[in-house]
């Protein structure tokens, strides 16, 4: 009996994390393709400088299309999990076991390789400006679609300043991704009427902050920790379930003290008919007591 609430208890704490392994590889799944559009345009923005090479070795652990994989294979294995946990397959648990162990392994790497610092510099925010010049172009239509949307979601204007539009191009007033407010023409009316419309803080300080490390980035580490101490105690469990499905399974052993209990027991032996029956007293009165009173009772004849 108290095997079997064991073996219960086991089995429901292998549902509670195999539903765990889905959320949490859902929630990297999210949180990863919301920094992945951001990411590219960091990544336009900043070709060919140490601004990339910060980047690359700060994100691309946790964006990297293997880890998106691994996230991926995760949901399938807790599905399997789940499925052999429910059938009690020695099997599916064994595979459910080995395959948390090489995801566990990769998801280690990942994350040693993630908490690398990356060595930039304020100063090399100022090399930003070389990308400006190409700005509205005809043949460099990705870069203004980058500075356009780096513009917008980081609420900035220039690298320093929004007069660093001015200063590196031959525009009269910044693009209209630096108005607060946006709508066709609203940096050409800010400029004449109302500075204040214009986003007052650069870009520079905040791409090199995002490359810093974000909150969100954070959150990927935490579920990256999280996911790795889950599979540590499903491992340890799986272990320990298998180890008591397949002894419930195993045959017992015939030289064992148990299985000679179970051959001998007295139940059985007092269903087994019994070979020495006792003579009914009508027998014993009709047989002879000896052969020597029969010897007498043929003299006297």
């Amino acid at each position: 009996m108290a095997r079997e609430d064991s073996v219960k208890c086991l089995r429901c704490l292998l549902y509670a994390l195999n539903f765990l392994f889905w959320l949490m590889a859902l929630c990297v799944l999210g949180v990863s393709a919301c920094l992945r559009d951001h990411l590219n345009n960091v990544f336009t923005l900043t070709a060919d400088t140490r601004l990339e090479e910060a980047a690359v070795l700060t994100y691309s652990p946790v964006v990297h299309p293997v880890v998106i994989a691994v996230c991926c294979f995760l949901i399938i294995v807790a599905m399997v999990g789940y499925c052999g946990t429910l059938k009690c397959n020695l099997l599916l648990l064994s595979w459910y076991f080995g395959s948390l162990m090489v995801i566990f392994c990769v998801e280690l790497a990942s994350g040693v390789w993630t908490y690398d610092e990356p060595m930039v510099q304020r100063s090399d925010m100022i090399s930003l400006k070389s990308r400006m010049p190409h700005f509205g172009l005809q043949r460099y239509q990705w870069l203004t679609h980058a500075w356009n949307s780096i513009q917008t979601e980081l609420k900035c204007c220039g690298v320093i300043y929004f007069t660093d539009w001015l200063e590196m191009t031959e525009m009269e007033w910044p693009p209209d991704s630096c108005c607060s407010n946006q709508y066709p023409g609203c940096a050409r009316h800010a400029h004449y009427h109302d500075l204040s419309d214009l986003y007052q803080e650069g870009c520079g300080p905040k791409i090199y902050s995002f490359i810093r490390g974000t909150k969100q980035l954070q959150v990927l580490r935490f579920l990256g920790v999280s996911i790795g101490v889950a599979q540590i105690l499903a491992m340890t469990l799986t272990v320990t379930l298998l180890w008591a499905l397949y002894y419930d399974h195993k045959p017992p052993d015939p030289a064992s003290p148990d299985a000679l209990i179970q051959m001998h027991s007295p139940a059985e032996d007092a269903q087994k008919p019994s070979h020495s029956h006792p003579r009914a007293p009508e027998a014993w009165a009709n047989t002879p007591a000896n052969g020597h009173t029969q010897f007498e009772m043929e003299q006297l004849s």
